[in-house]
């Protein structure tokens, strides 16, 4: 059950087998229905959860009450709410199922001890975390350097599958627009 965390730890750090079963141990599973919430604004996230199967995404609901997506993570990607994680402090976010999904769930309660035992695992997460901020300083330049319609061309092309795997109006929100700037844009696209 836990080969593709296995693994993708693997790219990272070496782990021994009896490192590996010991990192096991630790763990949870959980599967996740479509829609299923893991987390809700104002309450405290209590793990990190590394995606098997499926898509989950985080967002919030603005003033207006409008859903904006700000993360995706589908399989062999880690998402948590790090603020509320850290500080125990209640979410400004929702994370949610947006398809079937399956996780490993690394709670908070047991982290600083699996990482006493298995040091390289922070240096694990230390990678995740450098590539997570730059990856999040690279959405934010597109987002205020290139028209809408750029956006969706660069997501479309370096992403091609998960446009088609995701709604849509949740894809709009993610890239900064309405989901009627989407549909014009793909109705665009389509006449090319």
């Amino acid at each position: 059950m836990y080969g593709p965390l296995l693994a993708h730890i693997a790219q990272y750090v070496s782990l021994s087998e009896a490192e590996s079963d010991l990192l096991q141990t630790y763990l949870g599973h959980q599967i996740i229905a479509r829609k299923e919430h893991v987390l809700v604004e104002g309450q405290v996230c209590t793990a990190n959860y590394f995606v098997l199967r499926g898509c989950l995404r985080t967002y919030l609901v603005n003033e207006k009450g409008t859903e904006q997506t700000i993360q995706f993570g589908i399989e062999n990607w880690w998402l948590t709410d790090y603020a509320s994680l850290d500080n125990q402090v209640p979410s400004q976010f929702y994370m949610q199922a947006t398809e079937n999904a399956e996780v490993v769930v690394l709670e908070k309660r047991v982290q600083e001890e699996l990482f006493r035992q298995l040091p390289q695992l922070e240096r694990y997460f230390r990678i995740l975390l450098q590539k997570a901020a730059a990856a999040a300083l690279f959405r934010m330049k597109l987002l205020y350097s290139l028209s809408g319609e750029a956006r969706y061309h660069h997501f479309n092309d370096h992403f091609p599958a998960f446009v088609q795997r995701v709604p849509q109006y949740m894809l709009a929100s993610y890239l900064g627009f309405t989901p009627e700037f989407l549909s014009k844009i793909r109705a665009k696209v389509g006449h090319r």
